[in-house]
């Protein structure tokens, strides 16, 4: 993982992991294994361990599932965010029969060219989804709709090519807590 990344992007993290791993039939699943351990911690490394320990310790040794974010007193339950992420999954697989191959054969290319920078490729990927968005009948609000249509793009995309995997994973945390952080935080809330 990025190690400059905010504590905030471990909900993102969660959520997108979630929605990866429920994913029928997708080629990713070894990769998949191996980016588990450094998604699904608990506290994030960057926050003072005080600040996410309930003291709770499990049955396998690591503490509780739970974080804070954001502000003081603020804490989130990593359960609620693998529910969120299973239940996107299910629209998920409804909307990825509505993108066209070639939209995903072209985000294969710019993560494939390493020549661009994560900046770039987020721009394409941001690009792509408000694309989407205006072309795929969606009758949910905007904000899902771009939080769905991302986490499918990556799927999709890891899908087409495994290897990617780690790096469309980045890229996608780091777009959903550019441009849905706050949504993300309020779907957790309710």
């Amino acid at each position: 993982m990025d190690q400059g990344l905010r504590g905030d992007v471990q909900v993102e993290r969660i959520l997108v992991y979630s929605f990866l791993q429920n994913c029928h039939n997708c080629d990713f699943s070894e990769e998949l294994d191996s980016l588990r351990s450094q998604v699904m911690v608990s506290p994030p490394k960057n926050v003072p361990s005080d600040a996410c320990d309930d003291g709770e310790l499990q049955t396998d040794g690591n503490r509780s599932g739970r974080f804070q974010i954001d502000e003081p007193g603020s804490v989130v339950d990593e359960d609620v965010f693998q529910r969120i992420g299973a239940q996107l999954a299910m629209i998920g697989d409804q909307v990825a029969r509505e993108i066209h191959p070639r939209v995903v054969n072209d985000l294969v290319q710019q993560f494939v060219n390493e020549n661009l920078s994560k900046e770039e490729i987020m721009r394409h990927l941001s690009n792509t989804v408000e694309g989407l968005v205006r072309t795929v009948p969606l009758e949910i609000e905007r904000e899902k709709a771009m939080l769905v249509l991302a986490m499918v793009l990556a799927r999709t995309v890891a899908n087409k090519m495994p290897s990617l995997l780690y790096r469309v994973f980045n890229t996608t945390v780091n777009y959903i807590n550019n441009n849905l952080h706050n949504y993300v935080v309020n779907l957790g809330q309710h």
